[in-house]
């Protein structure tokens, strides 16, 4: 398992609205380049994203399904990243002083991530998701 966490100068509140807007999720995801739809209950259980990932000509359909989701609190996905696998993410969010301390987990459950240890996946993991973070923390601070 990966975990990452940021600290962010705003609230949690705006924070979990940019995480749960599936239409900005292209913009803070690393990888996901458009999205297609977002279908409903999203941010809720059984909630789907429809995005793309890579580049033009060379895009792959795919999905984020939503697991959990307590609002301004938590948010658990399955997200796939074929060719690279399955797996699962949560992001918590806890008041600061200042503004936010968000927590990112990832562990890949399927695919040729899931099959390296764990410590070689963090090292393919965790910079994706610190760049993530830092793209979401952006996004956040301009908002608030």
């Amino acid at each position: 398992m990966s975990e990452n966490e940021c600290e962010i100068g705003a609230t949690v509140e705006d924070v979990f609205a940019i995480l749960t807007d599936g239409w900005s999720y292209a913009a803070w995801v690393v990888g996901a380049s458009r999205i297609r739809d977002v279908d409903p209950p999203w941010p809720d259980p059984e909630g789907r994203i429809h995005h793309s990932i890579g580049a033009w000509p060379f895009l792959l359909s795919d999905t984020t399904v939503s697991l959990e989701h307590e609002p301004a609190r938590k948010l658990r996905l399955r997200v796939r990243v074929w060719p690279f696998g399955d797996g699962e993410v949560e992001f918590r969010g806890y008041e600061t002083p200042t503004g936010c301390r968000l927590v990112m987990t990832e562990q890949m459950t399927n695919g040729p991530i899931a099959m390296l240890p764990s410590a070689l996946a963090d090292l393919v993991l965790h910079p994706r998701n610190a760049e993530t973070l830092r793209r979401l923390k952006l996004l956040a601070e301009k908002a608030s």
